[in-house]
C-alpha cells in the first residue's frame, strides 16, 4: 500500500513539474507586428535580422518583404514595442506596430505598468 502511494505521489509530482515548466516557457512573451518603412530589399531584411534579433528580450523575428512587416516575439519583462521601435530607428527604419493603439497595445505591456502615454512609451526605459 505504501509503495503504491509513493509511486502515485512521484507520478503526480513529475506531471506537475512538467506542466509548470511548459507554462513558464510561454509566460511573459508577446508578439508584435511592425509595419517597417524603408524595408525595400533583401539587404534591408538582412539588416533587420542582424540587428533587431539581438535586441534585449527578443526571442523570435520574422520579416516579410512583400508586406514590409517584421513580426517580433519578445519577453515582456525585458522590452516592449516602444523600445523595439526605437531599435528600428537606430538602423534607419521607421517601424509602427500594426493594429495597436499606442506603443504597448490596449493597456498591456510596460506602458500600463509605468503609466506612460506617448507613442514611444518605452524609449529609454530600462527593464
Amino acid at each position: 500500500m505504501k509503495r503504491s502511494v509513493v509511486i502515485l505521489f512521484c507520478m503526480l509530482f513529475s506531471l506537475t513539474a512538467m506542466y509548470a515548466k511548459n507554462d513558464k516557457k510561454s509566460k511573459g512573451k508577446e508578439t508584435v507586428t511592425f509595419q517597417v518603412e524603408g524595408m525595400d530589399c533583401n539587404n534591408c531584411v538582412k539588416k533587420i535580422e542582424k540587428n533587431i534579433a539581438f535586441e534585449k528580450g527578443v526571442t523570435d523575428l520574422t520579416c516579410d518583404l512583400a508586406t514590409r512587416t517584421a513580426t517580433v516575439t519578445y519577453k515582456t519583462d525585458k522590452t516592449c514595442p516602444g523600445t523595439l521601435a526605437s531599435a528600428f530607428k537606430k538602423i534607419g527604419m521607421e517601424a509602427t506596430p500594426v493594429g495597436e493603439e499606442g506603443c504597448c497595445g490596449a493597456g498591456d505591456g510596460c506602458a500600463a505598468k509605468e503609466g506612460a502615454e506617448s507613442k514611444n512609451c518605452c524609449e529609454g526605459h530600462q527593464h
